[in-house]
């Protein structure tokens, strides 16, 4: 499975944030913002798409997500197309789809979910996330984020207690082939480890001097 999952927003942050959406936000039916496949499958809500709340943390998300160093080098960003805030509460959720290939900025290349709950404040509600031969339950802890490739089906199960609360975005990358992302992030990874632990080397420069020339050529 490739996927990225990090810690992003710490909990006074996040709770910051649902206390402003209970008393601010102005929730509309899911199923407005589904395709024609999945329409019926959404069960939950989100705050209305042009609300200066949604826009505020829309900013406050990509910032936190472009100033991590491995989600930069794991998504190798080129634009954050859209992001919606959802909640779901008991029997709501979202059955299994894939996500468009185009939004009306641009390509999605990678999806993620950015949970302001805590994996304790409800039960069910994981995101469930396809391979070839097997689906990921994914349930993330509070200011925890997941990114993963657009191509991929998934779902969100059942919640059987309690409420969910997440951003969901989508993002375009300078680099289409997820395979050719995975391996520029892992010699990209491997190569400030190496920094880190032993210092700037010729052998080193070297590496880094393919990454990029690597990073100019499979880039978009």
């Amino acid at each position: 499975m490739n996927h990225l999952r990090l810690q992003i927003l710490d909990q006074t942050t996040c709770e910051r944030l649902l206390e402003r959406l209970a008393s601010e936000a102005e929730w509309l039916d899911g199923s407005l913002t589904a395709g024609a496949q999945a329409k019926g499958g959404k069960r939950n809500l989100q705050i209305n798409y042009d609300s200066a709340l949604r826009k505020e943390i829309h900013e406050l998300v990509e910032r936190a997500m472009w100033n991590h160093p491995a989600v930069k080098g794991f998504c190798l960003p080129r634009k954050l197309h859209r992001l919606l805030i959802s909640k779901t509460e008991k029997e709501g959720g979202y059955g299994t789809h894939v996500d468009n290939a185009y939004m009306s900025s641009g390509r999605s290349d990678l999806s993620f979910t950015l949970s302001l709950t805590d994996d304790t404040m409800y039960e069910g509600g994981e995101l469930e996330i396809d391979s070839i031969s097997e689906s990921y339950p994914i349930k993330l802890k509070q200011g925890e984020v997941v990114v993963y490739p657009s191509t991929s089906l998934h779902r969100v199960c059942t919640v059987t207690r309690g409420v969910r609360t997440v951003c969901v975005g989508w993002i375009e990358s300078y680099v289409q082939n997820e395979n050719d992302r995975i391996c520029l992030f892992q010699l990209e990874s491997g190569a400030r480890a190496v920094l880190a632990k032993h210092g700037r080397s010729d052998e080193l420069d070297l590496i880094f001097l393919a990454y990029t020339n690597l990073l100019r050529r499979l880039g978009s």
